[in-house]
């Protein structure tokens, strides 16, 4: 770029200059808060603008943190920037975060360029909550991951409420690895009725545990613990497993039913040996091409995960059923299953919820059913409750639907009585499960 050229010496200062401060060397205060500042979309900066501007860039936002806060700011790992308000208050350091990210929503000019760059803060106060060093950072780490969940440019303080829901998160986390050496993990399924054939033809997994003094924890919430944990695999490799041995009795039982669904973190996808898992499953239980299905978010279509594609194409060449959630959402373009081996989508069930009160949202669900037909796609509505989102879905000739109009959730044994039935031949063993539920 032309204009570091001309500044070539101005550019070896910006480096010397964050160089100093990329270290560790920050304190604790006594009294007062610590906040943090991440930069979140800066690893796409670099690769738009490359190393130079950005590295100007840094020293840029460096100044004007120093200058804003009045106090040194410490550049701690990559893009994260540490700024001790020694004796301050929670209050005072959200009016210092409200006015550092009013000026991130403004563009910042390297040479004459200009760049948009969002950042995140997390805010906690010592040592109310942070009396050491290993604290304050979990705690940190944690404001701004609540922070991250507002949308771009937003502060989070680390509270009382967040410091329960990280106990709650370290509990979940140590329960994992029991839950799984004890078999505690419960797998229930979700039965999926299908318009076509008139009966309960699919069904969806899903897990939970169960921990003393929490309660019945689901998997959206304990899968992103094993994540962060590293207890994924372990995870994974349990439900694959069960499913398999499912598949098999149901097959062993000559029950009529086109696949058994369980979900996968993209994490899982992207591991060396997750496709022979899964090919040694399917050869050890004899699993015929097309009863397995295994659900992908469709977060797993994004860049972060550029070599899904071709573990897709491995499961497909396999004879494994590929299932996207959330289609329509918007996290991932419709066009993103072009060239993708996905057999069948899921629909957004916001849409569903929305079908009696939104027309706009009627007229989307609508189209995009029509566009699953049009790819030769089968498509699933999810959260069916009510007889008016049914008519609408039948109206646009949704395949399959799923919700607690037609069943809920149910142990194997029950699902077993359900599978290959229709609504009329299932109706009592419905009903009673729907009883269980409302005890």
């Amino acid at each position: 770029m032309e204009w570091f050229k001309k500044n070539k010496k101005e550019t070896e200062h910006v480096r010397e200059t964050v160089k100093g401060l990329n270290d560790r060397s920050f304190q604790i205060p006594a009294k007062g808060v610590v906040m943090k500042v991440y930069l979140e979309n800066f690893k796409n900066l670099n690769k738009s603008f490359g190393y130079d501007y950005c590295e100007a860039l840094l020293a840029q936002i460096t100044d004007y943190l120093n200058g804003v806060s009045g106090s040194r700011v410490f550049r701690y790992i990559g893009v994260e920037f540490m700024i001790v308000l020694e004796g301050a208050g929670e209050g005072a350091a959200c009016d210092l975060a409200a006015k550092i990210l009013e000026r991130f929503e403004s563009v910042w000019t390297v040479g004459e360029s200009d760049c948009v760059c969002s950042a995140q803060i997390g805010i906690c106060s010592c040592p109310t909550y942070a009396e050491d060093m290993a604290s304050l950072l979990k705690n940190l780490d944690t404001a701004v991951a609540a922070a991250e969940e507002c949308g771009p440019n937003q502060y989070a303080v680390f509270d009382s409420k967040l410091h329960g829901q990280a106990l709650r998160r370290q509990a979940i986390a140590r329960y994992l690895q029991t839950a799984l050496e004890k078999k505690e993990i419960e797998v229930r399924y979700r039965p999926t009725y299908s318009l076509k054939s008139g009966r309960f033809t699919r069904a969806d997994s899903y897990m939970r545990i169960f921990i003393q003094g929490i309660g019945l924890i689901g998997a959206g919430e304990f899968m992103p613990i094993a994540e962060d944990s590293g207890q994924i695999r372990a995870i994974g490799y349990y439900a694959l497993e069960d499913a398999g041995r499912f598949i098999a009795r149901l097959l062993k039982a000559q029950r009529e039913f086109e696949s058994i669904c369980i979900p996968v973190s993209p994490i899982l996808l992207i591991q060396e040996d997750f496709v022979d898992q899964v090919e040694n499953v399917i050869a050890r239980y004899e699993i015929p091409a097309g009863k397995l299905a295994l659900e992908l978010d469709d977060t797993a279509l994004s860049s972060v995960y550029l070599n899904v594609n071709i573990t897709m194409q491995q499961l497909a060449d396999l004879g494994v059923e590929l299932v996207l959630n959330h289609f329509g959402s918007g996290c991932a373009p419709v066009t993103g299953i072009l060239d993708l081996p996905v057999n069948t989508v899921k629909l957004e069930r916001m849409f569903v919820w929305e079908l009696e009160t939104n027309p706009a949202s009627a007229a989307i669900a609508g189209g995009l059913i029509q566009i699953a037909k049009d790819l030769n796609i089968h498509i699933i509505a999810e959260g069916v409750e009510t007889e008016n989102q049914l008519n609408a879905l039948n109206s646009y000739g949704c395949e399959y639907q799923q919700g607690f109009y037609y069943a809920p959730t149910m142990d194997k044994e029950t699902l077993v009585k359900v599978l290959g039935h229709t609504l009329e031949e299932s109706r009592i063993t419905v009903e009673e499960e729907k009883r269980k539920m409302a005890r």
